[in-house]
């Protein structure tokens, strides 16, 4: 998939500057699709061009014009056609999972490090996603949320990224629960084959 639906998904929100979207992404979006302000600058100027979003401008008093962008219904189309696509499975590129594969024979303590700072990712991600959820609900429990809001998407979204970092934790949880275990035995095993050449 291209960067072009992630913006048009995030333009269903209402209309947005460049400067707005890519804050809508670094915060609402991240969690399942990332681009640099840059990549989404340029990608703007294609949707312009092909029709498929509307840019005008809007005169600001001591700080510089912006060009602020909406759907047009050639773009809303085109996201519905987009959503009737069956999506490619998603596919795992985690350099963190190849060192972890290759730790019998790696630096242990350099993986067991990538591992914890991993860990401190996921938990400084679940706590925006925890802000941003607390912001989105406005007081209401899920429930009514569900019930009353006027679009899911952005929710539904949110709670994927929260599922994937709080396994990320676990996960990590886990794997040096089972590296400290192996430490521990080899370092026993050491001592006692250690201790029957002495005898």
């Amino acid at each position: 998939m291209s960067l072009k639906y992630a913006v048009l998904a995030a333009l269903l929100e209402g209309e947005a500057s460049g400067y707005d979207l890519a804050k809508v992404f670094d915060v609402s979006v991240a969690n399942f699709w990332s681009a640099t302000p840059q990549q989404l600058y340029r990608e703007l100027d294609r949707l312009a061009e092909s029709g498929l979003i509307e840019a005008r401008v809007v005169e600001q008093q001591r700080r510089p014009n912006k060009r602020v962008f909406t759907l047009t219904e050639t773009g809303r189309g085109a996201l519905a056609g987009f959503t009737a696509e069956a999506p490619r499975p998603t596919a795992i590129r985690d350099e963190l999972l190849v060192m972890t594969q290759a730790v019998d024979d790696g630096d242990r303590d350099a993986v067991r490090a990538s591992v914890e700072e991993r860990m401190e990712w996921a938990r400084a991600k679940l706590a925006r996603y925890e802000r941003l959820r607390n912001r989105m609900l406005d007081g209401r429990d899920e429930d009514t949320f569900v019930r009353e809001t006027e679009r899911i998407g952005p929710y539904l979204t949110l709670m994927r990224g929260r599922t994937f970092e709080e396994e990320n934790v676990r996960w990590g949880e886990r794997v040096l629960e089972i590296l400290e275990c192996r430490a521990d035995s080899h370092a026993a095993r050491h001592e006692a084959s250690s201790g029957g050449r002495q005898g």
